[in-house]
């Protein structure tokens, strides 16, 4: 047997291990490790671009449940056959651990989910989007593995070193070596990643455009891509459905990044009202504003004293005037009798 013949990816027999009764799925645990990098990553970034700490965690509470109802609805209108059709379970639509998230459907209702978050804490969306962007990227990379571990998603017979070894194929090919489409993809996000990391410091991106050039790039390896895939599909003009949306999202983004930059050029700043989110920050505003109010009435009320004792000051040298004028006029009287 030749070396050649011996060269690729092997797949692991099975995509779950059991911690006692607990089943520990490589599906799953790929989508969890992705989202900690992403919001680790936007953390950072949201702090150098000035804002607070833990605010991308708050809102991601909001758009990670939001996104994975998103990629599982993405998934199953645009799969339905897999489960409405005969002989189908509609049941397996809830089982996400068996795979099945569009990224499509992901970004769309998670960005709903953020919008809810943002706000709630009173920042724009674009600049929290820019601040995510590359750690987005980047959990799709890791997220990408999880097709492996399902042995899945995988594109066109080849014999190439690093093709990928598939022994237990739910879709009826035969098993074999194919284009490990998972590793092509995980790959080109890790590159979408950096670049956006580039291009939002050299060209200090703002108003969604990180995000926007995020969106428009990982389109144009996800059209590639979907072109050497082999898994059933729905066509449309000799084209799968992905790769329509591709076009469509990356000219949408396109659109986005030209007309926001005219508009908006630059980068906003961003600030955070009530940052903490507990209400100490309004409390302090309060205090501030009360002890401000307090100084304010303090300071006329002196005013007010001081203009009182010049009044009776003035009206004490009045009448010491009046007496002067008065013992004069009877000194002179007294002296003109006389």
């Amino acid at each position: 047997m030749d070396l050649v013949e011996l060269a690729f990816i092997p797949s692991p027999s099975r995509g779950v291990l059991y911690l006692g009764p607990v089943p520990l799925r490589g599906y799953a645990f790929c989508i969890i490790i992705g989202v900690f990098v992403a919001v680790w990553l936007g953390n950072k970034r949201w702090i150098a671009r000035g804002g607070q700490p833990g605010t991308v965690a708050d809102i991601a509470v909001w758009a990670v449940p939001f996104g994975l109802v998103g990629g599982r609805l993405y998934h199953v209108i645009t799969d339905y056959e897999l489960y409405f059709s005969e002989g189908r379970d509609w049941v397996d639509a809830f089982k996400v651990w068996e795979g099945g998230l569009g990224i499509w459907g992901a970004i769309a209702l998670g960005a709903v989910g953020a919008w809810i978050g943002c706000r709630r804490r009173g920042i724009p969306l674009p600049a929290y989007a820019d601040a995510v962007a590359p750690g987005i990227a980047f959990a799709q990379a890791i997220g990408r593995w999880g097709n492996w571990f399902n042995q899945e998603l995988y594109g066109r017979p080849t014999d190439l070193p690093w093709a990928v070894e598939i022994t237990s194929s739910t879709d009826g090919r035969v098993p074999g070596t194919y284009h490990p489409t998972f590793l092509y993809e995980s790959l080109w996000c890790i590159g979408v990643a950096l670049l956006v990391i580039w291009a939002d410091r050299r060209f200090k991106l703002g108003h969604g455009r990180a995000f926007a050039l995020y969106v428009a790039a990982y389109c144009v390896g996800r059209f590639w891509i979907e072109y050497m895939r082999v898994d059933d599909a729905h066509h449309i003009l000799g084209l799968r459905l992905n790769n329509w949306t591709a076009m469509f999202v990356f000219v949408l983004a396109v659109v986005y990044i030209v007309l926001s930059a005219r508009k908006r050029p630059g980068r906003e700043e961003i600030v955070e009202p009530n940052a903490s989110g507990d209400g100490d920050s309004g409390d302090d505003a309060g205090d501030s504003g009360k002890k401000a109010d307090d100084a304010e009435t303090d300071a006329a009320e002196k005013d007010a004293t001081e203009k009182a004792e010049k009044d009776d000051d003035e009206s004490t040298d009045a009448d010491t005037d009046t007496d002067t004028d008065k013992k004069t006029e009877d000194e002179t009287e007294s002296a003109n009798k006389s």
